[in-house]
């Protein structure tokens, strides 16, 4: 499975250069990454610059959700077969409010 679909590569760049450009945007996550195996890391990732750091709420399955990047390429090469993406999932909140949400559910992303 890619690890995004053609348009959600080109709104996480479209978000990244917006965010470089105007700074303090609150956005609505691109896509949601996950492993169901070897832990139930999860990723809400909202931009990406081109070199493939992302950027968004990660929780590594420890229930510890924190904001911040992660490299893309490393991900793909570590997790390979084990990483997802969640097709059916569009997100209806900012990244903001999820991250709030994950404060009051003891650090695990809600979705």
């Amino acid at each position: 499975m890619q690890t995004f679909t053609k348009a959600q590569k080109a709104q996480l760049l479209k978000n990244h250069n917006d965010q470089a450009s105007e700074g303090g945007i609150d956005f609505k996550p691109v896509v949601k990454l996950f492993t169901c195996v070897k832990g139930n890391a999860t990723w809400l990732l909202t931009e990406m610059d081109e070199h493939g750091i992302a950027f968004g709420l990660c929780d590594l399955g420890l229930g510890f959700a924190e904001i911040g990047s992660v490299d893309i390429n490393e991900l793909t090469e570590h997790l390979g077969p084990f990483l997802e993406r969640d097709s059916h999932f569009t997100a209806t909140k900012t990244l903001s409010q999820f991250t709030a949400e994950a404060r009051e559910a003891g650090g695990r992303i809600v979705t």
